[in-house]
C-alpha cells in the first residue's frame, strides 16, 4: 500500500529572496538558499516545519489568478491565539484581505495576502 505524506509547497516569485524575507519577517520563517533539480537557484523557507520552495518566475509568467478561480486557493497556518497573531502581523505590515471572524463555534479565521498574491489562512481551533 502506498503512503502519502506532506513534503513541500512550491511557489513562484519575480523576487524569490524578497518573498522569503517576507515570510521571515511576518512568520519568523528560516531562509535557506538551494538549487533546484534543473540547476536553477531557489530560496526555501522553513515555516514551523512547513517547507516552502520559492522559485524565480520568468518575465512571461502570468500574474496570479483573480478570485474566484479553480485550483489551489490558499494554505492554512494554525495559531493558538488568532487575535495576537493578527495584531503582530499587522504591526509587521501584513495585508489582510479577510479580517478575523468566527466561521463556526470554536473556529476563527483570517486571511493574509503575500506580495506575490499567495493567500495564507490563519486559523484558531478551540
Amino acid at each position: 500500500m502506498i503512503t502519502y505524506s506532506y513534503d513541500h509547497i512550491h511557489i513562484r516569485s519575480r523576487a524569490p529572496m524578497e518573498t522569503a524575507k517576507y515570510f521571515e519577517k511576518m512568520f519568523d520563517a528560516e531562509i535557506k538558499e538551494s538549487i533546484q533539480s534543473d540547476g536553477q537557484q531557489r530560496v526555501d523557507v522553513n515555516l514551523g516545519g512547513l517547507a516552502i520552495f520559492i522559485a524565480k518566475a520568468g518575465d512571461a509568467t502570468p500574474e496570479a489568478l483573480k478570485d474566484p478561480h479553480l485550483g489551489l486557493d490558499h494554505f492554512g497556518l494554525r495559531v493558538n491565539n488568532l487575535e495576537e497573531a493578527v495584531a503582530q502581523l499587522k504591526e509587521r505590515g501584513a495585508e489582510f484581505f479577510v479580517e478575523p471572524h468566527s466561521i463556526r463555534p470554536g473556529v476563527s479565521i483570517a486571511f493574509v495576502r503575500t506580495p506575490d498574491d499567495v493567500r495564507i489562512e490563519l486559523l484558531q481551533r478551540d
